[in-house]
């Protein structure tokens, strides 16, 4: 049995160690704080790795606004009469390495007896609060980069439905889903970007939606250059689309063109529900270049998928070309 160890923190003034009823913890001068939280049901069948997944996620919106994760609070809701503990253990244990990986503070947190297992966290970041990014930062001529492939909502519906190579998929998804979006934060905070987003329940495609209202503009996006996660394209073909990504694609489907040439199953998949999705970053043209290396340097991906545009006078705000 693994035990799991939460190292203590000189920034914390009380917290977990005496049973306190809340934590203290300092708060640096000049800062702004980022609040967030987010939890879900399993899209793996490890709990390890969904501990990993959910943390990611959850610490996902603090790094879309360029902020720094600070501190967080694990929110869990467990079958105790039907499940083990060392299932629970094992969910935290993966939560908690996340949660070290960020820099952050593990202060305390909240579980129920339910009857099925959700986990995530309460996040509370930190940003200058000259220097944040958010969906409104777009202006037309900057460059859409994207930072993981999608499809995490196809391979997590092959992964249920135990399709043929689910082992595989769910490799996949944890691969991808599981990694931080801490250098595409840190390129927020370096770069002075203005705007950006994380992906996941929406999709890509409801989420640049969401950006290109906020800053009053028009997206154009190129299909074809998407990065698409392994065996993503082949279940799609299949069928394997869960039905929260057809409603997000029909939700919206008046504020979208689409080019007749353009192939529909990677229209579908720019519409799939994603689970700890990269970051779409807004960058001005100047600066493409800069970015994608630096990012790239890091290890992470980048990859030009659409630029900002002027908004049409037919109200389309994303073109799918």
């Amino acid at each position: 049995m693994r035990t799991l160890v939460v190292h203590t923190d000189n920034r914390v003034l009380t917290g977990m160690g005496n049973a306190e009823d809340a934590a203290i913890v300092h708060f640096p001068p000049g800062k702004a704080l980022v609040q967030t939280l987010d939890f879900f049901t399993p899209i793996v069948n490890d709990p390890f790795w969904f501990g990993q997944i959910a943390a990611a996620n959850s610490l996902s919106d603090i790094y879309a606004m360029g902020a720094q994760p600070y501190v967080v609070m694990n929110i869990v809701c467990f079958p105790v009469k039907t499940m083990k503990l060392d299932v629970l253990r094992e969910v935290l244990r993966g939560g908690l390495l996340k949660i070290h990986e960020a820099g952050a503070m593990l202060v305390g947190g909240h579980s129920v007896q339910d009857d099925e297992l959700k986990y995530g966290l309460s996040v509370s970041g930190i940003v200058d609060p000259g220097g944040y990014a958010s969906n409104a930062g777009l202006r037309p001529g900057d460059t859409l980069l994207l930072t993981k492939p999608i499809g995490s909502g196809v391979l997590a519906t092959a992964l249920k439905a135990g399709w043929e190579g689910a082992a595989g998929y769910e490799q996949e998804i944890f691969h991808w889903s599981s990694r931080l979006n801490k250098v595409a934060g840190e390129a927020i905070a370096r770069f002075g970007l203005r705007g950006a987003t994380d992906i996941t329940g929406f999709g890509l495609g409801g989420h640049l939606l969401e950006m290109a209202r906020a800053s009053d503009c028009s997206l154009r996006l190129h299909t074809a250059a998407v990065p698409l996660m392994h065996g993503a394209y082949e279940l799609a073909t299949m069928g394997l689309i869960p039905e929260g990504s057809h409603a997000n694609k029909r939700f919206c489907h008046h504020l979208v063109l689409i080019d007749p040439e353009c192939d529909t199953v990677r229209c579908d998949l720019l519409f799939d529900a994603q689970t700890s999705g990269g970051l779409v970053l807004a960058v001005p043209e100047a600066l493409v270049a800069d970015v994608q290396r630096w990012i790239e340097e890091q290890g992470e991906q980048a990859v030009a998928v659409g630029e900002v545009c002027p908004p049409r006078a037919d109200g389309v705000r994303l073109h799918l070309c």
